[in-house]
């Protein structure tokens, strides 16, 4: 495992360059998509929890439409896509995320993480993972209960921990490649 970590900070960069290349005209045409439908400078920042506890700035286009505070339908349109999180390639260029590992969450989740559950904080953040494909939909999951913090807290993140702990046991090509190739076929599905 330890010389595929040395091999997966490589592929996570090099394959970040060519996608942000790549990718760079629809970037540019989603930014303006963005600040004209959310009427902002079209990209949200938010400070994250990332490897070994420390927090940093997560990159993405804005969906919340900055007087309504509500999700626009174009809004909607990136978030089920993912498209909305297509500024994170310059996360994973940065070395701040990769394209496999846990969610980056807010602080007061990962960053309170005890014992063995810390191992977790070994790993960088990804774009997907097990458990964010599991809970794609977790927004709608959440809000048909009855508590959705405490179902979040008691059910979902303990949960979403175990699978992240699975990861960082069986890290691997093959494990990335997996869930990679499953990411992409739920979201173009």
């Amino acid at each position: 495992m330890n010389q595929y970590k040395h091999w997966k900070v490589v592929f996570d960069f090099t394959l970040a360059v060519i996608l942000a290349i790549f990718l760079l005209p629809i970037l540019i045409i989603i930014f303006i998509i963005a600040s004209l439908d959310t009427s902002s400078n079209g990209l949200f920042f938010q400070k994250r929890v990332g490897q070994y506890g420390k927090t940093f700035i997560i990159f993405k286009f804005k969906t919340i439409h900055e007087r309504k505070r509500t999700c626009s339908n174009t809004g909607q349109i990136l978030r089920k896509f993912k498209l909305d999180e297509l500024p994170q390639l310059f996360n994973v260029i940065k070395g701040d995320m990769s394209f496999v590992g846990p969610r980056p969450d807010i602080e007061g989740y990962y960053d309170r993480l005890a014992g063995e559950d810390r191992k977790v904080l070994e790993l960088k953040p990804g774009l997907t993972c097990e458990a964010s494909i599991k809970y794609r939909d977790e927004e709608n999951l959440l809000k048909n209960q009855e508590d959705p913090l405490a179902y979040n807290d008691e059910i979902l993140f303990p949960n979403k921990v175990k699978m992240n702990l699975d990861y960082f046991e069986n890290m691997s090509f093959q494990n990335d490649a997996k869930i990679l190739l499953k990411t992409v076929i739920i979201i173009l599905k």
